[in-house]
């Protein structure tokens, strides 16, 4: 099956052809350093993970970007406030982004270019657009005339005379029904306080649109395959990187665009004012681990809102642990599993996986198709020798625990010693002799669904543990 992404600009399920074969070039828009990033800022970084690394896993290299928005409106009102400059402002919060990757487990870009580095680049696809005919100046702002661009709205697909005219507007962000002319360049003032650049076309600081365009070409080149974002980000900010890159260029811009759903939290809008803005690190301080974190935000598809809600956090926390087991059991049968359909069920697993994530990206589906085999996988001989391990839970009292890779150790005294789980398999004769003999297989059902409601799931697993030694030894004796 070929890889299939759903292109915003086309609305349509096309197939992923790279311009150069075996190279992806991507860029994604990036957080802007003001405060510490949010979980809603992680849900776009995740969903970016995800294609980085399925790319990776389809053979592609990928050369990714992804920009530091380090100078804009938001950043200068908060240097002023704190009485700092740009870097002593922005950089602690660059920072605790970086940390925040790490612990979510996600892939470092190759490039992370930080807006102030590139002035130069972005002066200089101003100035070729006030050469074309797309760009004016008033006051020493320049502004991008968006009548020149006959195909601007294609991206958002928003019908323009429906929307509000404004002549233009300076600020970076501003209504989604107003369409104006933008600003590529703003002029210095007193306002600005000690941030300004002296350029060619005067003293200022860029639009913040003008710099994705810069940052993006200059690294990946004047066309490249993949542009990310959220839906926040489509219209104003990606309709006009697309508007001036292509008017500066004469090219095409991108040729895929992905974008991302809004996550909501407690089924509301994430805001300070209600209590519910949540970055990593208040997540975390609650208990809770990246690892369940990255899980939820990559559990459902990307082009659809994502409900953020503890009890979700919980089920995501299960759920990795549900993956870990299947991981350790594979890594426990080491080839010697004689079920029929073991080595069968484990290919329609890849297979599924593969196909659910080639059709745009759907890990919900291939979340679903792993947990599927892992269920019918070991449903067998391990499900019999589970049962009888519940049902004769309360004989055994022996202090054990599960090791990395799900082998099981129990300390007696001063001298300890482990078995690994393969080797309970060579008891499975003997004990399924024992669980069918004795005719325990309805009541150890029943048995262990009331254990299981009466205890924690810790406390099941040691049991499982101590029993299983329990029984290994007892077979040996």
């Amino acid at each position: 099956m070929s890889l299939k992404f759903i292109n915003t600009q086309s609305r349509r399920k096309e197939e992923f052809t790279s311009i150069e074969p075996g190279h992806v070039r991507m860029y994604n828009c990036g957080p802007t350093i003001y405060d510490f990033a949010h979980i809603g800022n992680y849900r776009a970084y995740m969903f970016e993970d995800l294609l980085r690394r399925y790319l990776q896993y389809r053979r592609y290299r990928v050369t990714q970007v992804m920009n530091l928005t380090d100078i804009d409106d938001k950043i200068i009102r908060g240097l002023q406030e704190k009485g700092l400059t740009l870097k002593e402002y922005t950089n602690p919060f660059k920072q605790a982004f970086f940390e925040d990757l790490d612990a979510l487990e996600i892939q470092r870009a190759e490039h992370y270019p930080e807006a102030t580095d590139h002035i130069d680049e972005m002066v200089a696809i101003v100035q070729t657009l006030i050469e074309k005919g797309h760009a004016y100046e008033v006051d020493g702002s320049y502004y991008f005339k968006i009548s020149s661009f006959p195909k601007y709205g294609s991206l958002s697909h928003m019908n323009l005379e429906d929307l509000k005219a404004g002549a233009r507007v300076s600020a970076d962000e501003y209504e989604k029904d107003t369409v104006s002319d933008f600003a590529l360049w703003k002029a210095w003032e007193e306002a600005d306080g000690p941030v300004f650049w002296e350029t060619p076309i005067g003293k200022g600081r860029p639009g913040w649109h003008i710099e994705c365009s810069a940052m993006s070409m200059k690294y990946l080149g004047e066309t490249f395959d993949i542009h990310t974002g959220g839906v926040d980000n489509m219209f104003p900010h990606h309709e006009n990187e697309i508007a001036q890159s292509e008017c500066a260029t004469g090219k095409t811009f991108a040729n895929y665009w992905l974008h991302c759903e809004h996550l909501i939290v407690e089924g509301q809008k994430m805001s300070k004012s209600l209590g519910n803005f949540y970055t990593l690190r208040d997540i975390t301080a609650k208990g809770y681990s990246p690892v369940a974190v990255r899980y939820l935000l990559l559990a459902t598809h990307y082009r659809q809102q994502l409900n953020f809600t503890f009890d979700g956090l919980d089920g995501a926390k299960a759920a990795v642990e549900r993956l870990i087991d299947f991981k350790r059991n594979l890594q426990a049968v080491d080839g010697a599993d004689d079920s029929p359909d073991f080595a069968e069920t484990l290919k329609k697993a890849n297979d599924g996986f593969q196909a659910n994530l080639d059709d745009d990206l759907n890990m919900s589906g291939a979340t679903m198709t792993v947990s599927e085999s892992s269920d019918h996988a070991f449903r067998g001989w391990r499900a019999s020798i589970v049962c009888l391990v519940i049902y004769e839970s309360m004989a055994s009292g022996l202090p054990v625990v599960i090791t990395e890779n799900c082998g099981v150790e129990i300390r007696d005294g001063v001298d300890g010693f482990r078995v690994p789980i393969r080797d309970v398999q060579a008891l499975k004769e003997k004990i399924v002799l024992l669980y069918e003999d004795n005719g325990l297989r309805e009541q150890m059902s029943i048995n262990a669904r009331q254990w299981v409601e009466q205890h924690s799931w810790e406390k099941y697993r040691e049991r499982v543990a101590s029993i299983l030694l329990h029984i290994y030894w007892k077979s040996r004796g």
